[in-house]
Parts: structure tokens; sequence; C-alpha cells
């Protein structure tokens, strides 16, 4: 294959993927059978089921059992803002993770106290398995889940005060920044790192889609005087929802 040319299952991935964008294969249209794939552009069953399986990675097409291989709607993407102003009273950990007042969420959580482990730890400044609360959460906008999280807390921070569990006692389902401040801790920086990975099934199973599938994965931590006090991961499905920031300027 001369350098720079692309294989032939990319080729024909590629001319797939072109009709998709341009409506020529609608949602929920069958995608063209490895026999028709191989006779369209002459190619082998090989190459006609790699093209297919690129297609399933990148989530524009899923298989139906016992029917075939269907193109995936693809709504366009909503915005989940995020902001650079933490105040006390920012008020819940969806008000915490979803910066646009305007949009009306729910969520759900549930805590236990584990070990940290190792990243965790280096993110927190401790000792791996040092006692932390972990804290999952899963965040729904109109009832469509949109993102899931899974926070730690250092209990030699938290522990034996009323805010250990986030979803109970006097300040239940309160933000990490009000939490903090009811245990004279003042939170003034927060560090947000943003990657992709592919879903894992876990994730996917709640939010929607298939394993593999692409997600954001936010890390964040909440620091007080340079010592973090907590950190999470957010995922969010990265085909349905964009990750739009707003910054202070100083």
């Amino acid at each position: 294959m001369p350098f720079g040319e692309q294989p032939a299952y990319l080729r024909v991935a590629d001319d797939l993927r072109q009709q998709i964008a341009d409506g020529t294969l609608p949602p929920h249209t069958r995608l063209p059978s490895q026999a028709s794939i191989r006779a369209r552009y002459g190619v082998s069953d090989t190459v006609a089921l790699e093209a297919r399986k690129v297609l399933m990675a990148e989530g524009l097409v899923e298989g139906r059992s016992g029917s075939g291989t269907y193109v995936r709607e693809r709504p366009a993407p909503r915005a989940l803002a995020r902001s650079g102003f933490r105040t006390v009273g920012e008020g819940s950990p969806f008000r915490q993770e979803q910066a646009d007042e305007r949009v009306v969420g729910t969520w759900e959580g549930h805590s236990e106290r584990v070990g940290a482990p190792g990243p965790v730890a280096e993110r927190l400044r401790i000792e791996a398995d040092d006692p932390v609360m972990c804290t999952h959460y899963v965040f729904r906008i109109g009832g469509e889940p949109a993102m899931v999280s899974t926070s730690w807390e250092p209990l030699r921070i938290t522990g034996r005060t009323p805010v250990m569990l986030p979803e109970q006692g006097p300040l239940a389902g309160r933000g990490v920044v009000e939490r903090m401040a009811a245990i004279d801790i003042v939170v003034d920086n927060v560090a947000e790192e943003v990657g992709a990975r592919p879903a894992l099934a876990t994730e996917a199973r709640v939010l929607g889609g298939l394993a593999g599938h692409v997600v954001l994965v936010i890390s964040r931590t909440f620091q007080a005087g340079g010592v973090p006090v907590e950190t999470a991961d957010v995922v969010v499905p990265a085909d349905r929802f964009r990750v739009a920031y707003h910054l202070p300027v100083r």
C-alpha cells in the first residue's frame, strides 16, 4: 500500500460515514448488509466487517440482535455549563456541577467509607488506603441521565463532623464549598482537568449508549489554603453533551 493511502476498510467507513452525515443514511435506517458493502465497494467480507466495526466504535451505528446494524439517532449536543465562580450558598451538588441557573436538575447519591485508591490519594495528597468518604452520584436533566460522578473526601478532614456524609446531616445535599464552610474550612481554589476515554460498561448502563463510546471525564479538586479537601471524577457522554466554561478574568 503506497505511503499515505488509507486501508480499504477505512475508505469504506469514510464513505458510509459521509452518507450518515449528509442524511443519505438517516437515523434508524439499516446499514447496507455485508454482502451489499462487498459488492458495492469491491472488497472482501473481512474489509466490509471491519468498516462496520469502525462505525460502531464511533457510535454512529448500533447492532440490534437478530435484525442487523442501524444508524443511531444523534441529537444535537447540549451544553453543560461550568463556572469559575464558587461561593458559599452555591447549593446542591447539581448546582455545583451545572452552572447554568436555567437548567433544573435532580441527583441521587450514596456514600461509603473506603481506602483511598492510589491515584485518588495522590490527588488528595494523602497516603494510599487512607480513609476517605466516597460518594457516587447520578445527575439528571429533565429525567435524562446527564452525568455520573464519584467524589472522595479525606476523613481526616470531615471525619466525626456534621458534614462527614454529603447526603446526610444538617447540610445534606449541599455543595462542597458550603459544607466545608460549616466546619470552618474556606475553599478558595478549584482545579479541573478534562480528558476523554471509552465509557466503562457500568457507566454506559447508567448513562445510556454502549460500553466503549466516548465520554468526557472532568477530574476536579477543591482546595483550601493549598490543601485538597475533595476530588471527583465527573463523567459526561460526549455524544450528547458539550462542556462549556465560564471563567472569571482577573
